[in-house]
C-alpha cells in the first residue's frame, strides 16, 4: 500500500506500508543496530518517536515474548528499507507485521533509509508525518509541522508502570496488594533484595539483576 513520509523541512520520501492503512506523526530518528529490532520497538526511550532502521533487511527472525524491553511497543512508527514477510527462527511466535498491527503501530518499507538517515544526520532530528491516506506532499509537510515538539514533552506517565510487580524468570509478575511488604521477598537473607523504580526502565536491566542473583 502506497505511503508518503514528509519532514517538517519540506523533504518527502515515498514508501509502502506493510501493516495496512494508517497515519502517524512524531519526531523522526534513526537506529544503526543490525539486530534487536524488537528491543528497539519496545524501548521506552523511543516513546514519541518514529524510528528508521539503517540495516536494510528487518523482520527475518520474527518476534517473540522474551525479547522485549517493556510491556508494549513504544515507537510511533517503524521505517524500513525492506521487510521480510516470512521469518525463520525457532523462537519466533509471530511476524513483525502482525506484532505492529496488534500494537496499532504503522510500519513501512521500500523507503530510501540511506538518504533519509543522511538527511537526519546532517539536519538533526525533526518532526515528521507519514500516511497512506494523504499522499499530497504539501499537505503532509504542513501536518509534520503541526506535530507537537519533544521540547518540554512529558512521556513519563506513558512509560511508568501502573502497578507494582515482582521480577521472576525473566518476566514481570503482578504483586497484587502486597507492594513492598516483607512477605514479597521469597528469598530474604539468601539473595540481595533490590527495589527498582519503573519510570520507563528497560527490562534488560531487571534481567541482569536477576542473573547475578538479586531478587527484584
Amino acid at each position: 500500500m502506497k505511503a508518503l513520509l514528509a519532514l517538517e523541512d519540506g523533504r518527502t520520501f515515498p514508501c509502502r506500508s506493510f501493516t495496512g492503512p494508517g497515519e502517524a506523526g512524531a519526531e523522526i530518528v534513526f537506529n544503526t543496530s543490525m539486530t534487536g529490532y524488537q528491543e528497539v520497538l519496545t524501548d521506552p526511550s523511543y516513546r514519541g518517536q518514529m524510528v528508521t532502521m539503517t540495516y536494510p533487511l528487518v523482520g527475518n527472525y520474527g518476534v517473540n515474548p522474551e525479547d522485549v524491553e517493556s510491556g508494549q511497543i513504544q515507537v510511533s512508527a517503524f521505517l524500513l528499507r525492506e521487510y521480510q514477510h516470512f521469518p525463520s527462527n525457532f523462537r519466533s511466535t509471530a511476524t513483525l507485521a502482525d506484532y505492529l498491527r496488534q500494537g496499532g503501530i504503522m510500519g513501512v518499507e521500500a523507503l530510501d533509509t540511506r538518504a533519509l538517515t543522511r538527511h537526519i544526520r546532517n539536519s538533526g532530528a525533526m518532526r515528521a508525518f507519514i500516511s497512506t491516506k494523504d499522499l499530497d506532499p504539501r499537505s503532509l509537510v504542513k501536518r509534520a509541522g503541526e506535530v507537537p515538539t519533544m521540547v518540554g514533552a512529558d512521556f513519563t506517565k506513558g512509560v511508568t508502570t501502573a502497578a507494582s510487580y515482582y521480577w521472576e524468570d525473566g518476566a514481570p509478575l503482578p504483586c497484587g496488594d502486597s507492594l513492598l511488604d516483607a512477605e514479597i521477598w521469597k528469598h530474604r537473607k539468601k539473595k540481595h533484595s533490590v527495589v527498582a523504580f519503573d519510570f520507563g526502565i528497560k527490562y534488560n536491566i531487571l534481567r541482569y539483576l536477576e542473573s547475578v542473583g538479586c531478587e527484584v
